[in-house]
């Protein structure tokens, strides 16, 4: 008996498909998240977040003091919960639990960790956090 949850975790996207994907799943915790998933995500993330600066600047809602615009800051809060949401399901396709994240709060050093984190190659054997996506 398959699920469509199980089926959903399957599925794997390519290019603007990851994009979306994450945001369909935003709030899925649970699961595992392929290198290039997550990697496309933040690519997209930043290609959307540099226009939004662009047209915050053209829109003079782009306040020069704070470093921070409008739509910029409206697009940040809409992928909050989405990021961190892919960002524990890719920990979780590396072995670990996604309380890895709060290594962030580390200065520096948390950002390397999770840098390298998010760059390693995915587990080959299956997990708790479910079956490998590959």
């Amino acid at each position: 008996m398959t699920g469509e949850s199980e089926q959903t975790d399957q599925y794997v996207p390519s290019g603007f498909g990851c994009y979306t994907y994450a945001l369909k799943n935003y709030a899925k915790f649970t699961g595992r998240a392929r290198r290039r998933e997550y990697w496309m995500f933040i690519l997209f993330n930043f290609v959307i977040g540099f226009f939004l600066g662009i047209i915050d600047g053209l829109l003079g809602t782009f306040n020069a003091e704070a470093q921070v615009g409008l739509l910029g800051t409206l697009y940040s809060l809409f992928v909050l919960i989405p990021s961190i949401a892919l960002s524990v399901r890719r920990l979780h396709d590396i072995g670990r639990t996604g309380w890895w994240l709060l290594i962030a709060f580390i200065p520096f050093i948390g950002a390397i960790v999770l840098l390298v984190f998010f760059v390693l190659d995915s587990r080959k054997e299956g997990s708790k956090y479910g079956p490998p996506r590959k």
